[in-house]
């Protein structure tokens, strides 16, 4: 079971792949491809590839992506207004951003430890020429 990853909802196994076609797709996820090829209508975040002779190519964020509208839409019940919107909303990052932490004072003795290990590192690099 090396080559496959278990999806959250512990349902469908996606095989690891870097691309899927559609029929593999609404196979993994027991789903028509006609409703595959509607979300993409409906669902901005679902946006497969298409190759040069216009077969759509999923990736697995694409497939991932399918599996958690098809929760949304048949088990939490959402509508499909909804799932665009909570989807829209966890993708848009965050306008507020945790404070990066930093010593106030970077301490003597730390600093000369810094010092001591460069020029132990140094000591060893020019030894090896």
């Amino acid at each position: 079971m090396a080559s496959k990853n278990k999806k959250q909802s512990g349902e469908v196994l996606i095989p690891d792949k870097l691309y899927f076609r559609i029929g593999e797709v609404a196979r993994l996820c027991r789903l028509p491809a006609y409703v595959l090829r509607f979300w993409e209508t409906e669902f901005p975040q679902l946006k497969p590839s298409k190759s040069s002779t216009g077969q759509r190519m999923y990736r697995r964020r694409d497939v991932e992506t399918v599996v958690l509208i098809k929760k949304l839409l048949y088990e939490d019940g959402f509508t499909i207004a909804g799932a665009r919107q909570l989807l829209r909303s966890e993708n848009r990052p965050s306008k507020t951003q945790n404070p990066l932490l930093f010593a106030r004072r970077p301490s003597r003795d730390g600093l000369r430890q810094v010092r001591q290990g460069l020029k132990e590192i140094l000591g060893m690099l020019s030894t090896r020429r």
